[in-house]
């Protein structure tokens, strides 16, 4: 058999054998049918990313959800038909279900249901790929399981020998929850270690008065895309969601040459579980430390509004709502002109939000914008300072060149008269050395 041959051979295999899946969204008062079928569309681009094939979607309306099975017994029942017409292997929902909830719906439906948060924990597991990034996705992973766990009663008990020690003993679920209580304390002390050499390193960086910016968006809005244009990275680039988790920082030169730390960060998506964000927040703390947060859009999203609402969600959660941020609206050039409907949205959102720039990091359109852009905004704080400094202070005028952008220069006997943007930490710096 040819190499060809043999590789079409496992794809064909690897298709067989994928799970099939039904997926089921609820539509509460406080949301709407439109919505809720957004939300399964984002679904299902998650299921085929963690490698399985959606086979049916049901859609249900109601008031709240039931405690016990979340649809009802009824629709439960209909969940059941639909699942053998399609021969189902997995029931995924679009929220989040208890432990209680999804026990019952296994009962009922006879196969596995598991909710939105899996799904996303399971693509985080197979995308993981730095050891910090293994340790943090382990970490929710355990999070999420830990509530979850379930025993067999006393059949597999176990006791010590002895006088007193007679009884059902110490269950298997016991042991289960401490094991997994004595690894997610390990993990934890883990990533604080990983954490205090981030910080060092970041104390590094900002003695080096580096300016940072950092990349923030919804995931697949092409932020790894905008890293490898500015800055060469060559990282990995894919047309799927969530396939960077660890965060990446280059250095790249604004146009008046100062050089910039950008940081490429994990994705964010709607509903984003509560244990990847507390998981990832030592990662995401960089992003509380930048001067500048750059917010990627896709522009040929459906709903960009909704996206930028769940990337905002997420930044308030880690407590960065009030930094300065630049938007940029991604992939230009998959914008068609006659998509009138698309052109309008992205007018519309461009003009709600001034300022913003609209890029294609594939083609290089509007990169050149983009980075005089982000230099003004970094800027915005800073002003021209003039500067006299002695020709024998060459270490002077060497760092000066270092710190900020020169603007201006004169030459003269005994000392040469700069004129540089600087901030107000240059400034201090640079104090004794400011013309009168």
């Amino acid at each position: 058999m040819s190499p060809t041959e043999s590789a079409f051979t496992d794809t064909l295999i690897s298709r067989e054998f994928r799970e099939r899946i039904v997926l089921v969204g609820v539509t509460f008062p406080h949301s709407t049918p439109a919505a809720t079928d957004a939300g399964l569309d984002e679904l299902a681009l998650l299921v085929d990313t963690a490698g399985a094939d959606v086979a049916a979607r049901m859609v249900q309306r109601r008031q709240a959800p039931d405690p016990a099975t979340y649809l009802g017994r009824g629709k439960a029942e209909e969940l059941v038909a639909i699942c053998l017409e399609v021969d189902a292997d997995t029931v995924v929902f679009d929220d989040d279900l208890s432990p209680a909830q999804q026990r019952n719906l296994e009962k009922i439906l006879g196969r596995t249901a598991i909710d939105r948060t899996a799904v996303i924990l399971d693509i985080f597991a197979q995308n993981a790929r730095t050891p910090e990034g293994r340790a943090q996705v382990e970490l929710a992973l355990l999070r999420y399981r830990l509530p979850r766990l379930r025993g067999r009663g006393h059949s597999l008990s176990q006791q010590a020998g002895g006088i007193g020690t007679r009884g059902p003993g110490e269950t298997q679920l016991e042991v289960d929850r401490r094991r997994l209580v004595r690894r997610m304390t390990r993990l934890e002390a883990d990533l604080r270690q990983l954490d205090r050499t981030r910080r060092v390193q970041r104390r590094g960086r900002q003695r080096g008065r580096q300016r940072t910016v950092s990349l923030v968006g919804y995931t697949n809005a092409g932020k790894s895309t905008i890293l490898n244009r500015l800055c060469d990275a060559d990282v990995l680039v894919e047309n799927r969601l969530f396939s960077t988790l660890d965060p990446r920082t280059r250095a790249f030169a604004l146009p008046g040459g100062e050089t910039v730390l950008l940081t490429d960060t994990v994705g964010f998506v709607r509903k984003l579980p509560h244990q990847v964000v507390e998981a990832f927040r030592s990662t995401l703390e960089v992003v509380l430390e930048s001067d500048l947060i750059v917010h990627v859009v896709d522009g040929s999203a459906p709903d960009l509004e909704g996206q930028i609402a769940a990337v905002h969600a997420v930044l308030g959660e880690i407590g960065a709502t009030d930094l300065p941020e630049l938007l940029v609206v991604n992939k230009a050039d998959a914008l068609v002109e006659d998509d009138e409907g698309a052109m309008e949205d992205v007018r519309r959102l461009l003009t709600a939000h001034p300022g913003s720039v609209l890029v294609s990091a594939r083609t290089g359109e509007g990169i050149e914008e983009l980075l005089g852009t982000v230099g003004d905004r970094l800027r915005a704080g800073d002003r021209v300072v003039e500067l006299v400094i002695p020709w024998a202070r060459g270490d002077v005028l060497a760092a000066v060149h270092r710190e900020g952008e020169i603007v201006g220069e004169e030459a003269g006997d005994a000392a040469t008269r700069l004129h540089v943007v600087l901030d107000e930490a240059g400034k201090a710096r640079f104090a004794e050395f400011v013309a009168s």
